[in-house]
């Protein structure tokens, strides 16, 4: 049984896809930019930008005996931002994404410089 538990705690641990490991602090999914700057420090690069997605939604509209479509457009506008943190060249590289200040992925790059 201790070998067990040994064993166990030799495992490296498992962190979730989306979560930034800066040292000992972890940037969980949802975590704000304040929070990842808190933790991690400033990034060694930002990129920023904005996409719009429209949706339309058609409704059959009934005027007397006639039928006909009304469609309505709405769009959503959010920021994207990827900062990438550089941890040395012993560690990949890690870009962690946000979606209106809130993290929604960690993507792993190169090896560090």
């Amino acid at each position: 049984m201790r070998a067990l538990v040994v064993a166990c705690l030799a495992l490296p641990s498992l962190v979730h896809a989306s979560a930034l490991r800066c040292d000992n602090k972890l940037v969980s999914e949802g975590a704000s930019q304040t929070d990842a700057l808190a933790k991690c420090g400033p990034p060694v690069s930002k990129q920023v930008k904005t996409e719009t997605v429209t949706n339309k939604a058609r409704e059959g509209t009934r005027d007397g005996t006639r039928y006909g479509d009304v469609s309505t457009e709405v769009s959503v506008t959010t920021t994207i931002e990827e900062w990438t943190y550089n941890f040395g060249p012993h560690r990949l590289m890690q870009v962690a994404i946000f979606r209106d200040g809130k993290l929604v992925d960690v993507r792993s790059g190169s090896y560090g410089y």
